[in-house]
């Protein structure tokens, strides 16, 4: 019997030191649940609130700093474009075969610039129909590049025609040829329109 008492306390001594181990093995995992927890919440706030000492920007400062990025990006977006437009033109229109027809109009030109159609040698290589905005920047001093391609070395044949309308709304047209030479060296045309003497347009032909 007193045996039986013995081994019946010691079973106890067991359980309650085994469920001891236990609690404490709950207590170190809590803790360290704890531990981790505190660790992500202090990398949290301090994502947000920004370490100690350092004054975060206000969101219009922050605006105005993403905005500036956003020019930048385009700014280098816009550079980038222009260097590949000059790549593939280069690719496109070798220097000793490249022809290039710019327009303008004579400052003070009494019509309105509808359309032009422009053959070299016979071959039509341009048409355009003006819109407003672009018929009012050639009249404060812009320069069209109606065409860019490519023509042999030698004489050629370049015909211009224009349509338009006079102040009194009564429908204008002129028509010229002209002759120019193409050498090695990329070849610039300018074609200007100005009002004729006799009340229609006139069409100029020059370098550039």
């Amino acid at each position: 019997m007193k045996a039986h008492r013995n081994n019946t306390r010691s079973r106890s001594r067991l359980l309650v030191a085994t469920e001891s181990e236990a609690g404490r093995r709950r207590a170190r995992r809590r803790a360290s649940l704890l531990a981790v927890g505190m660790a992500v919440t202090l990398a949290l706030l301090t994502s947000v609130v920004g370490p100690p000492g350092v004054a975060l920007a206000t969101p219009k400062e922050q605006m105005r700093s993403l905005d500036e990025q956003v020019q930048e990006v385009k700014s280098d977006v816009l550079e980038v474009s222009a260097e590949l437009r000059g790549l593939e033109e280069k690719l496109l229109y070798p220097s000793n075969t490249q022809v290039a027809v710019f327009v303008s109009v004579a400052e003070g030109g009494a019509f309105r610039l509808d359309s032009m159609q422009i053959q070299i040698d016979g071959e039509l290589v341009a048409h355009h129909i003006y819109s407003f905005k672009e018929l009012e920047a050639l009249q404060k001093g812009g320069v069209q590049r109606i065409y860019t391609g490519n023509v042999r070395t030698g004489e050629h044949q370049i015909e211009v025609s224009v349509a338009g309308k006079l102040p009194n709304g009564n429908d204008v047209n002129g028509i010229e040829s002209f002759s120019f030479s193409k050498q090695v060296e990329p070849k610039l045309v300018g074609i200007t329109v100005a009002a004729g003497d006799s009340g229609g347009i006139g069409i100029q032909l020059g370098g550039l």
